[in-house]
């Protein structure tokens, strides 16, 4: 009889436990994970810019921002970091090495893992961690044309002729991947890399002809509004003066009419593509409140890394919505682009590292919605964030291999509208271009240049070096940074020297 009794104490106990198992399993949150390249931090509507971004405006009223979220200042590094929770160097960068992706995680967590858009990265998405991939394996790609690197579920794609345009294209496979996934009885994680608005800039005739001319009062009017609107919408303190103009912009006042109807063009180009984006962004939301499940998801959306000051542009006698045209910006529209940071893509000062971040998740999210937070995050942060709200671990093995611990720190208790116990120090490597943030300091150096020190609290737009006022500082940073590198094999760009273009950007 006790044998008995036990017996069915024991069965009543599994049951619970399988019974809890489940519910936290129908509790955990599907993630949308969205990623545009080369935009800048202030070129959302809810970021202070002018571009008609109503979709992700929406996110950001109902969900929140973050005002200080870092990425790594580059295409390749980004994704390495954020596919891996760990910093780049210490994963080969493209390689992917000694590590679990984002994907293989949620995947082991029992979620149906999904991608559309741009790897940049060794392999293919399907060989780390996705069920489903539509997109290209290669860092940029003709918008109308698209090329060779084009995959579907791990087989090679032939772009159409006709009809197609490489953003649209990602979001009709995404929609397509989400009806796939409201067919299985698990949670889904949904990665979507937009190429846009990396160059070349191509966009729809009817798309740029909406913004052709908004752009004639030139770059410095730009940055001047968006600065204002910047602080008008308590994004930015005022003691954060907005940084001078890049020494590498021209006078629009010095152009020719016709010059500047050309670069009007280009800026109008560049929103059209960034409109785009947000309708499509516009779209992947309808489907999640079609399937019934925009309530619990959460959505996270961010840029890999500042606006882009590369011209390389070809073919700029072709309008730009021709497929053969390859327009690109310069220096000018990304200064504007990433008001009020100095310096870009690449670059380790603020217009370089820079992210807007929204997070939106009406069931999850109780910080107040529309509300923003300056609590410093990273891109290594949004493994870790997973991992919380999947419920689930990172192992100390995966197929074999040992793995490295994760850099990451969970943002969940900022989703939650709390204070997050976050690190004691964010390093920062691309080239010769070097950073380290430790609570409200900022040391950094461009392309080789000498070390940098800024007071983030005051001075967030690095316009006061104190580096000369406060050496013991910077030689107990300097060392850390150099610590870190050795750590992780970064490489530290040769030695520092004087640089006129990093004093004259002040």
């Amino acid at each position: 009889m006790r044998n008995l009794f036990m017996w069915i104490v024991a069965l009543a106990a599994m049951s619970f436990l399988l019974a809890s198992s489940i519910t936290h399993a129908a509790e955990r949150p599907n993630v949308v994970l969205i990623m545009v390249d080369d935009m800048g931090w202030s070129d959302l509507g809810c970021y202070g810019g002018e571009i008609h971004t109503p979709n992700i405006d929406r996110l950001a009223s109902e969900g929140l921002r973050f005002t200080q979220f870092y990425n790594t200042a580059k295409c390749e590094t980004t994704r390495a970091a954020l596919m891996s929770g760990l910093y780049h160097p210490e994963v080969g960068v493209a390689k992917l090495a000694n590590c679990m992706t984002v994907a293989e995680v949620m995947k082991r967590a029992g979620y149906f893992t999904m991608m559309a858009g741009k790897w940049h990265l060794d392999k293919q998405p399907t060989d780390r961690g996705f069920d489903r991939y539509f997109g290209h394996l290669s860092g940029s790609t003709p918008y109308f044309l698209g090329n060779d690197t084009f995959r579907l579920n791990g087989e090679k794609f032939d772009v159409p002729k006709e009809g197609f345009y490489t953003t649209t294209a990602d979001t009709d496979y995404a929609l397509k991947f989400l009806d796939e996934a409201s067919t299985k009885k698990q949670p889904f994680f949904l990665y979507i890399a937009y190429n846009a608005p990396h160059y070349p800039l191509q966009a729809p005739e009817a798309e740029v002809r909406k913004y052709v001319g908004k752009y004639m009062d030139g770059w410095d009017a730009l940055r001047a509004a968006r600065y204002k609107r910047q602080l008008d919408m308590g994004l930015i303190p005022a003691k954060w003066a907005l940084s001078p103009p890049h020494p590498e912009a021209k006078k629009w006042d010095t152009l020719s009419d016709d010059e500047k109807k050309h670069e009007d063009l280009k800026m109008a180009t560049f929103a059209a593509m960034v409109d785009v984006v947000d309708q499509n962004v516009g779209r992947l939301v309808k489907k999640l409140e079609a399937m019934g499940v925009a309530d619990d998801t959460l959505l996270l959306f961010l840029s890999d890394n500042g606006a882009c000051p590369f011209d390389r542009t070809k073919h700029g006698d072709l309008m730009p919505w021709d497929p053969q045209s390859y327009w690109c910006y310069h220096p000018a529209w990304a200064n504007a682009c990433n008001t009020p940071f100095r310096w870009f893509k690449q670059n380790q000062h603020e217009g370089g590292i820079s992210t807007p971040l929204i997070a939106h998740w009406p069931k999850g999210l109780t910080a107040k919605p529309g509300s923003l937070t300056d609590q410093p995050g990273h891109l290594v942060d949004i493994m870790a964030t997973l991992i919380d709200v999947a419920g689930t671990d990172y192992p100390a093995e995966f197929n074999g291999e040992t793995l490295k611990p994760l850099r990451g720190i969970s943002l969940l208790p900022i989703l939650k509208g709390q204070h997050r116990d976050g690190h004691d120090m964010i390093f920062f490597q691309f080239s010769n271009n070097r950073a380290v943030r430790a609570g409200q300091w900022k040391l950094v150096s461009a392309r080789g240049g000498p070390w940098e020190l800024y007071d983030m609290d005051a001075d967030r737009t690095e316009l006061h070096d104190l580096s000369s006022q406060q050496p013991e500082r910077v030689a107990a940073l300097s060392a850390a940074w150099e610590a870190w590198a050795e750590e992780t094999g970064a490489s530290k760009g040769g030695k520092s020297k004087k640089n006129k273009n990093a004093a004259s950007s002040k």
